[in-house]
Parts: C-alpha cells; sequence; structure tokens
C-alpha cells in the first residue's frame, strides 16, 4: 500500500517512506490510522523537503529492511541503530526518544515465569538458557542491542520469529492460545495490538527487559546511496527547525501515567547523558 502529498508537477525525484505499523509512532490500520506520532511528523516533514515528492509505503519490517539495501531513494522515520544496518544505511543525527522494549507476560503464567522476574525486570537471558519456554519476536527487527545480541545466541527452539505484516497481532494470539511464553516488543505497541485482536490488556503483564536502558532512540534512516544521503542532509536540516515538544507529548500521551511523567521529564536528560553509537 501507498500513498503520496500532492506537491508541484516537478517535485522529482521521489523520496519513498518506508512505514510499518508500530503503535504509537506509526499506525497503518485500526480506527487510528494515520494518528501515530512519527505519521504527524511526515506530512511536515515533506512540507520542508519540496523538491521531492513524497510516497509512503506500509511494509513490514523484513520487507522495509530489504528495500533499505537496495538501489532507491527510501527512508525509514523510525529506525534503531544497528552495527550491521549501518552498513547499508545513513542515519539522520537527531533522535526520537522511545521508551524501550520489553516483554509481554500472561498474568495467569506469572508464577512459572517468576523465577525469571528480578526486582520488576525480565532476565531474558535466563529466560532462553533456561530452553524451557518460547519468546516470539518480529523477524528482520531490532529490539536495541542488549535484546539483539541475546536473541542472536538463542537456541532457534526458545525463539518464534514471525515475518508477516501483522507479526506482533499473530505473536500475541499465539501466547493467548499458549503456544508462547514471552512476546517482546513495546509497552504501548503491545497494548495496542492486544485490543486489536480482542485480547484483555489486564490479562497481560509488561516488563523491561533486565539490562537494557530506559529509552531508546529511533533515527531516520535511508539507503545509503549518493541519493539517499543527499536527501538525509536534506532531512537533518528540516529536523532542525521542527519542534520537538509536540512529538514528545504526543508519545507521552501513549504511555500510562507514570511512565509519561518519567518520560517527559527525562527525555532532555536521556539525550545529554547517553552516548550516541
Amino acid at each position: 500500500m501507498a500513498g503520496g502529498w500532492p506537491l508541484s508537477a516537478n517535485a522529482q525525484p521521489t523520496l519513498i517512506w518506508l512505514v510499518r505499523d508500530l503503535p504509537p509512532v506509526t499506525i497503518v490500520e485500526g480506527p487510528q490510522k494515520g494518528q501515530g506520532v512519527l505519521d504527524q511528523l511526515l506530512p511536515i516533514l515533506s512540507a520542508h523537503l519540496p523538491e521531492y515528492r513524497h510516497e509512503v509505503m506500509h511494509v513490514n519490517r523484513a520487507r522495509g529492511i530489504q528495500m533499505l539495501r537496495a538501489a532507491s531513494l527510501t527512508c525509514d522515520p523510525s529506525l534503531l541503530w544497528t552495527e550491521e544496518r549501518a552498513r547499508y544505511v545513513i542515519f539522520s543525527t537527531q533522535a526520537f526518544a522511545v521508551a524501550s522494549n520489553g516483554v509481554s507476560l500472561r498474568r495467569r503464567d506469572q508464577a512459572t515465569m517468576a523465577p525469571f522476574i528480578d526486582e520488576g525486570q525480565f532476565d531474558l537471558q535466563a529466560f532462553l538458557r533456561a530452553h524451557t519456554a518460547r519468546v516470539g519476536a518480529t523477524a528482520e527487527r531490532s529490539y536495541g542491542p542488549v535484546i539483539d545480541e541475546q536473541l542472536k545466541h538463542a537456541d532457534p527452539r526458545t525463539l518464534a520469529l514471525h515475518y508477516g505484516n501483522d507479526a506482533l497481532g499473530s505473536l500475541l494470539q499465539m501466547q493467548r492460545l499458549g503456544r508462547l511464553e514471552a512476546v517482546l516488543g513495546y509497552a504501548p505497541e503491545i497494548r495496542y495490538h492486544a485490543l486489536q485482536q480482542g485480547i484483555d490488556t489486564a490479562d497481560l503483564a509488561f516488563y523491561p527487559i533486565k539490562g537494557t536502558a530506559p529509552y531508546q532512540r529511533t533515527h531516520i534512516g535511508c539507503s545509503n546511496t549518493p541519493e539517499g544521503r543527499q536527501a538525509l542532509q536534506r532531512i537533518d536540516r528540516a529536523l532542525r527547525d521542527i519542534p520537538q515538544q509536540q512529538l514528545q507529548q504526543a508519545y507521552g500521551a501513549w504511555l500510562d501515567p507514570v511512565m509519561r511523567e518519567r518520560y517527559l521529564r527525562d527525555n532532555p536528560t536521556f539525550f545529554r547523558d547517553a552516548a550516541e553509537p
């Protein structure tokens, strides 16, 4: 699926924005379609880049990575930096902070999962080493350096990777049916998809992953081609002119009240204290 904003007839070349269903950052289906935090940014950003024709393409994570690797002018507005991706993607200087990925458990399984819960955090590494249960994850997605490293060394029998367009929704259904014990994702993302799947969010418990930072940076990433590098220079300049407070408030509205207050308070400190990759 693709859509574009009409600009001038001479607005060439076409810049393709790769958008995946990642509530509350981007929402491509459901009653709040197009109301994600970065959904609101893209039309503003496109207005700052009138020399391009902007086209939005809805893709899953695997397809998005495939397109970023290709020799085309494509950009992803919500990409985590990884060493592997830096080989074929050029990343924006400015970033957007989100609460880090964690794990969803069924409340009925909390007693069974208790050995892996330590001071309110989930010990994913111990869980994977136990070989007694499975965790669901979206294929080709980065969950941050700590989680990615643990998944990379996991026994395939303990890891269920999903490649579909509605990967997280399908994984949550598998968890509901008892075929998975844990599912990885962002807290508001899991809550959104659970509601879309008719799953009572009161039946789920969310835990941050032991050893991870409380927040993660997402960047705009473009194909590392001459056209992509030129576009990203323009994007970086445009981002400096777009106030970030509105985006932060929009994202915070999706968090529970305690997490929201902490996020809005910690945001400036996070960018000042945390080192860029």
